[in-house]
């Protein structure tokens, strides 16, 4: 099964941090089990929703010929529970890279402007045509960013 966990993209600049939001359904598969009778989202996944931010700045500052692959994870500290129904307001800043072909990121989830997640990561760039097809996530990420008329 494949997890989209990035719903929008409400910034992406070439520079800076990129923003955007993850919104917790309550039909979400994950929450079956995490736990019975009480669901949260799990921890890891807020932070695959980072990387997968990372991912499409990396994709965007690149043309599409380029994604971020986590494969490192510095440092990781949860401040509470996400709860279906949330929206998790995603922030990923860029830190120096840390060698040639390698990407690093100070990322934040919140909800309603409290703290849920905080990490620092790093991962490898790979080609983007390796993945996926870079069209159809050109096309995919136009969506996130509620261009051409979303």
């Amino acid at each position: 099964m494949r997890f989209l966990l990035v719903d929008q993209v409400l910034a992406c600049p070439p520079t800076g941090p990129v923003r955007g939001v993850k919104n917790v359904a309550m039909s979400e598969d994950f929450l079956e089990f995490h736990f019975p009778g009480n669901p949260v989202m799990p921890g890891v996944l807020l932070l695959e929703a980072m990387a997968q931010l990372a991912g499409w700045r990396e994709a965007a500052v690149s043309d599409f010929t380029r994604w971020f692959l986590l494969d490192q994870v510095r440092r990781s500290a949860w401040y509470g529970f996400v709860l279906p129904g949330d929206q998790v307001a995603l922030t990923v800043e860029p830190l120096p890279d840390p060698a040639d072909g390698r990407r690093a990121f100070r990322g934040l989830g919140e909800v309603g402007g409290r703290k849920r997640v905080a990490a620092e990561f790093e991962g490898a760039t790979v080609p983007l045509a390796e993945l996926d097809d870079p069209a159809v996530l050109r096309q995919h990420f136009r969506r996130l960013c509620r261009e051409g008329g979303f």
